[in-house]
């Protein structure tokens, strides 16, 4: 999702929930995104994701900004799509994990633990290094 503000452009971000991310931020921030099934149509599976990170809808005109693969190997496609929210508005699905690890104890955590707005410049030193790309194709695409 992205606004525009005072003629600056924002971006959406998340922040990634559980114990891994905790006490990252520079480079930990991401577009809110998920895994879609063979057959599932990106589109239809990125709204989808979206809604469940941060339980806001997805709507409006969407904006195509193609597939990237990340350093771990999973390629990921994104689209952006113009709108506004409050971020303490965010509530996220949760998923299960064991922790502490090796403990045998399952515990409950957010996908997605915080949400904030960004100009360009913070959201480049905020985001995964490997989706800088969908920030530089979004600033293509409006221009």
């Amino acid at each position: 999702m992205f606004r525009r503000r005072d003629s600056n452009l924002q971006v959406f971000l998340v922040h990634p929930g559980g114990p891994f991310w905790k006490e990252k931020d520079a480079g930990a921030w991401s577009i809110p995104k998920g895994e879609y099934e063979e057959g599932e149509d990106p589109l239809e599976a990125a709204k989808r994701e979206f809604e469940e990170e941060t339980g806001i809808k997805a709507d409006g005109e969407f904006v195509a900004l193609g597939q990237t693969k990340q350093s771990g190997g999973k390629v990921i496609s994104a689209w952006a799509f113009e709108g506004d929210c409050s971020p303490a508005e965010v509530r996220s699905n949760m998923f299960s994990m064991e922790w502490p690890p090796k403990s045998g104890h399952k515990q409950e955590f957010p996908e997605v633990d915080r949400a904030d707005w960004s100009n360009l410049k913070e959201a480049r030193t905020r985001i995964l290094k490997g989706q800088v790309v969908f920030l530089n194709r979004l600033m293509d695409r409006l221009q």
